[in-house]
């Protein structure tokens, strides 16, 4: 794996301890323990093993990886895995990539109520694409879909969206055929604008009237009916910002770009410049502007990139991607080959090209290629501290 010469797990190992002390009492479970998984992985703390090269005899150590879903350097190996269950379940028709984002102002209360804010998201985008493909005005047809979370812009701020990549087609309502849509064109953005704010807003308010929302510092107001309403009033007014990029270039094209995007951190170790006394530098891409210009350095407080980079942690067991439709966990299996028999596509078609690496050696010497053998284990030097015992 590249070792870059700046990583996240150096900043924080340098400046970490110190900050966490100053923000004593205001970090959650969980943006502590990605700290500490990411401060150790890949080191003498969590352990490893020494391995041997079959062919040239060279040694070398591995350490274990934390497997934090929130760690830059552990997600590879998560997306290789993830990426060939998904080989076998390509179709040979165009793929369409939608994205749906909050208005800035819902997304100020979305960090004060991430799962369910965030489950609204999910399930609103994907009731907005059904329901518009399903109406025989726009497709007529029943539709799959893969949605994964993003909650960062480039520049590490709050930026909660949904990527959605859906096939160009569907069952017919009645499950005879395949409907195709037009060429290079999927659905109507206003049309999905329109109906996702509606939804998104409905069940908004259904989570506010449940008492499933809370408040605290500038929206502790929102906590009153009469001031939660006003809140919504302009975001009821204002368009929805919702994206469709162009059919992708086959649906090898659509791994590719699925292999960017599904397990992605809210900044990758490449990114980062430097770390010295101004604060922490990186480079970050400005889409308001164009060409050459969108790319751009950005520099931060030290204490200020480890925010930026830890309101990103999502919380325990919350899914950060999902499927519906015909892609759909429950009978997925089944609809796919349903699919497979109306485009006459034999079953095992997408399954030829799933990759010689999964039966590759898991690890590969760096000298000559050839594949390496653990010959010791090595044990970890940082312990789990044990729970509490119980007073007598």
């Amino acid at each position: 794996m590249t070792r870059y010469a700046l990583e996240v797990a150096d900043i924080f190992r340098d400046h970490g301890p110190a900050w966490r002390q100053r923000q004593a009492g205001h970090l959650s479970l969980g943006q502590l323990k990605a700290m500490s998984a990411i401060e150790r992985c890949r080191s003498a703390e969590l352990g490893g093993h020494r391995l041997g090269c079959t062919h040239c005899g060279t040694t070398q150590i591995a350490y274990n990886s934390c497997r934090n879903r929130h760690c830059p350097k552990c997600q590879s190996t998560a997306a290789f895995r993830w990426l060939e269950a998904r080989q076998a379940e390509l179709l040979p028709v165009d793929y369409y990539h939608v994205v749906f984002t909050l208005p800035a102002q819902i997304g100020d209360i979305a960090y004060q109520n991430k799962a369910v804010i965030y489950a609204i998201l999910f399930k609103a985008a994907a009731e907005t694409l059904l329901t518009i493909a399903a109406d025989p005005k726009h497709l007529g047809a029943r539709i799959g879909i893969t949605s994964v979370l993003h909650t960062w812009g480039s520049a590490l701020t709050h930026h909660p969206h949904i990527h959605c990549i859906v096939p160009g087609g569907g069952f017919s309502l009645d499950g005879e055929r395949w409907v195709a849509c037009r060429p290079g064109f999927f659905l109507s953005v206003r049309v999905l604008s329109r109906l996702f704010r509606r939804l998104f807003l409905e069940q908004l308010l259904q989570a506010y009237r449940a008492g499933k929302l809370a408040f605290y510092g500038q929206h502790q107001a929102l906590a009153q009916a009469d001031a939660f309403a006003k809140f919504l009033k302009p975001v009821r007014r204002i368009d929805w910002v919702i994206y469709a990029k162009r059919p992708f270039a086959g649906p090898q094209a659509v791994l590719n770009y699925l292999s960017r995007y599904t397990h992605r951190v809210a900044i990758a170790n490449s990114r980062l410049i430097a770390c010295d006394e101004r604060g922490v530098t990186f480079k970050w891409k400005d889409y308001r502007a164009k060409g050459r210009t969108r790319h751009k350095t950005m520099t931060l407080a030290t204490g200020e990139f480890i925010r930026r980079f830890l309101i990103h942690v999502l919380p325990a067991g919350f899914h950060r991607i999902r499927h519906y439709g015909f892609f759909a966990n429950q009978g997925r299996a089944r609809h796919l080959l349903r699919v497979r028999e109306l485009l006459s596509v034999p079953p095992d078609v997408s399954e030829t090209t799933t990759t010689r690496a999964t039966r590759a050696a898991v690890y590969v010497c760096s000298a000559c290629g050839a594949a390496m053998a653990i010959i010791e284990t090595l044990l970890p030097t940082h312990r789990a501290r044990a729970p509490p015992r119980q007073a007598a």
